[in-house]
């Protein structure tokens, strides 16, 4: 329940601070054309909280966080005495137009610039994305390791830590093929620049037959790339409440010597033994306090996301911790962040616009889209993690609701820039007709896009 109201809690922060960012810029820009604004509101439905500015502007909270708007004066939807004629939005020119409505996606994409340049400045605490195994039938398999290879460009494009990797090669679903470059771990700890050119290796794949399931892998493992981690002790760290190994009687500091009488070898044996061992006994033989124990736990029967019966037991091991040399702190400087910063939020939305594009071609599947309760858990998971994750989180979220708002459907940002880009062409506003209909239309996309979101969104809980 508390994960519940956490979610919750983060999501409308969130959300509420993406809509006031957008409906600001909206709201900024209107302002400076001379249109007189009657109404900014963050949500919609039952007012929860209101106030009439000095510029006699109606400033209101709603209950439903789900959007915003400004409503400025407008012939085309009540009567404007004449005095005030000049200050309504139809009488402005069609570039002043185009500027108040494309400022509200630009809003969104300076906001991101804002949230990533607090980002590094804080600093990020990051892994270098390191494998050391490659997986057969997945293009990786080519990829031939003899120690750990830490991963250095994508097509050309240079990574450092695991998220700008899941980036790069997001990037390229439906394509032919991929550079891969990799460098020994061990000279990547060196920092030697001069031997760096003539250590990385530069691997070609062949991506045509890549595909993933984003419910049940990532684009890193779907591509076949086994990332490094560091070894496992067989001392239990976490023992689950109400689980089969608390019944049984194990312990936090057990350490696993024997199963079913048989040497300890790894924790992926042990897993394995457990999960064929569904409502089975198995014997553990436990070191506790320099003395050895015999348990038996009975694995509990559940089922996998194949549908598939395994046992678990409710443990985990000891986690040995990462070295130094894959640990840094991905931070820059006053002016450096906002380079970086500028340079993320472009990468986001290239890859933005490259997934939208690729979701009408058929490359990428509709099970992709997510609404609400995924951000909603997008939201409280990276809140958990701290600031730095959670303005990281908003930036991405941030970029996608601007390109969302940029798509030529009359009824969002998109399709009132179409009109007026049309009218900027023929001379001439669009018929009030043909902008009706065009507005049904939207709607209804818009609907059918909202109702697949959701729907994937609750076949994910």
């Amino acid at each position: 329940m508390f994960d519940f109201f956490w979610n919750l809690g983060s999501f409308i922060v969130a959300l509420g601070i993406l809509i006031t960012a957008h409906e600001y810029g909206h709201f900024w820009v209107a302002r400076r054309c001379g249109i007189k604004v009657e109404r900014f509101s963050i949500g919609f439905g039952k007012t929860l909280w209101r106030k009439i500015g000095k510029d006699g502007t109606e400033y209101v909270i709603a209950m439903l966080p789900l959007g915003g708007y400004v409503k400025m004066l407008d012939e085309r939807v009540e009567d404007v005495p004449d005095e005030l004629k000049d200050q309504a939005f139809n009488r402005k020119t069609v570039w002043q137009r185009i500027a108040v409505v494309s400022a509200g996606p630009i809003a969104n994409f300076l906001f991101a610039i804002v949230a990533l340049y607090i980002m590094y400045m804080i600093g990020v605490s990051s892994l270098k994305p390191v494998i050391d195994t490659t997986r057969v039938n997945t293009p990786a398999a080519q990829i031939q390791l003899q120690e750990p290879m830490q991963i250095v460009s994508v097509s050309g494009q240079k990574v450092r830590n695991w998220e700008e990797v899941n980036l790069a090669l997001v990037s390229h679903i439906g394509g032919t093929e991929l550079d891969i470059s990799l460098m020994p771990l061990s000279l990547s700890a060196q920092n030697t620049s001069a031997q760096e050119q003539t250590q990385v290796t530069t691997y070609q794949l062949d991506i045509r037959n890549w595909q993933f399931d984003p419910d049940k892998e990532s684009p890193i493992t779907a591509m076949g790339l086994g990332i490094y981690r560091p070894g496992i002790e067989p001392i239990i760290a976490l023992v689950t409440k109400g689980s089969a190994a608390e019944m049984a009687g194990l312990a936090l500091g057990d350490e696993i010597l024997e199963i079913n009488r048989q040497p300890y070898q790894d924790w992926n044996g042990f897993v394995d033994v457990i999960q064929t061992s569904a409502d089975k006994d198995v014997e553990l033989t436990v070191l506790r306090e320099n003395k050895q124990k015999t348990i038996i736990v009975t694995p509990q029967a559940q089922t996998n996301a194949n549908g598939e019966t395994i046992g678990v037991v409710g443990v985990s091991p000891t986690q040995i911790d990462w070295p130094e040399s894959m640990r840094f702190q991905l931070e820059y400087g006053i002016v450096d962040s906002f380079t970086a910063a500028a340079d993320k939020t472009w990468q986001l939305v290239v890859v933005s616009f490259k997934m939208i594009g690729k979701l009408f071609t058929g490359d990428v599947s509709v099970k992709n889209l997510s609404g609400p309760i995924s951000i909603a858990q997008g939201a409280g998971t990276s809140a958990d993690y701290g600031l730095v994750y959670f303005l990281g989180f908003i930036a991405l979220i941030s970029v996608n609701l601007g390109i969302i708002n940029l798509m030529p459907l009359p009824v969002l940002d998109g399709g009132h820039l179409l009109y007026y880009f049309i009218e900027v062409i023929t001379g001439k506003p669009v018929p009030e007709k043909v902008q009706d209909i065009g507005f049904r239309f939207g709607a209804a996309m818009l609907l059918l896009l909202m109702s697949v979101a959701l729907f994937n969104d609750f076949s994910r809980l």
